[in-house]
């Protein structure tokens, strides 16, 4: 089975843009929970613009206490990151080669000798327990470069998979993902996948990528959640304000439009 893990940042950026405490975090994140996905992810940067250092705290601690559940904490390893990782203790830390005024992840490491620092990031991490992946692009040189710098998992970044969706260059990417997980398993590490995934792509994806274990999904899923629920939602601020729904306004065809 593939779990599901949900990043909630984009929860914590509409809040932040506000201030205050709406959406509040904690309970976006206990929302998704009771909806049945396997874990929170959270991906803290420097500047905090979305997720904080103090939603980090405040989301392991309700996990722990309330759920039981993994938390999986994505960023750059700085001091400030592996300071952060170590006194939290999550399930998972997914390192990821994000420079600090990067708008999202775009690429994965190179695993070059000249980050073999990686590797000693990785041992601190778990000597604190704390299960360590790497986010790669599907390249087999880097795959066991991970496994040599002792990596207990590889995440393969999907957005150019996602990107190429339907058209003719998807099977070729699709094929390599399929190879580096392969040569994943046969050398011993674990399997996740994240990045621009989307209930358009997501099931092709699960379907031709044997042994994947974990996917980290915000972006599309929070989307979604937008689109799915707003029906809903309107159905009770109209209750709340006792009023009868409005009448939906037809949309005009072109070719009554090219009439007038």
């Amino acid at each position: 089975m593939v779990r599901l893990s949900v990043n909630v940042n984009k929860i914590a950026l509409i809040r932040n843009s506000r201030g205050g405490n709406l959406p509040d975090i904690l309970h976006a994140a206990r929302t998704c929970l009771e909806a049945g996905c396997h874990g929170i992810t959270v991906h803290p940067r420097p500047d905090g613009r979305h997720i904080t250092y103090r939603d980090v705290y405040d989301i392991a601690a309700m996990l722990r206490d309330e759920f039981k559940t993994e938390l999986n904490i994505e960023g750059y390893p700085s001091a400030e990151f592996i300071d952060l990782v170590s006194k939290v203790q999550p399930t998972q830390a997914t390192l990821v080669p994000d420079p600090p005024n990067a708008l999202t992840s775009n690429q994965g490491w190179d695993l070059s000798d000249r980050n073999a620092w990686v590797g000693e990031v990785i041992r601190r991490l778990q000597d604190r327990q704390v299960r360590t992946s790497l986010f790669i692009e599907p390249y087999q040189g880097v795959v066991r470069r991970a496994k040599d710098l002792g990596a207990d998992r590889i995440e393969l970044y999907t957005g150019p998979y996602a990107h190429a969706f339907d058209t003719p260059e998807c099977a070729r990417i699709l094929g390599q993902h399929r190879e580096t997980a392969r040569i994943a398993k046969s050398i011993g590490l674990g399997v996740n996948a994240g990045h621009d995934l989307n209930l358009k792509n997501l099931p092709t994806y699960v379907k031709n990528v044997a042994d994947l274990l974990e996917v980290s999904i915000g972006h599309a899923l929070i989307c979604d959640a937008l689109y799915l629920g707003m029906k809903r939602t309107i159905g009770l601020y109209l209750k709340a304000v006792g009023a009868a729904p409005g009448t939906i306004a037809k949309k005009k065809s072109p070719r009554a439009s090219r009439k007038r």
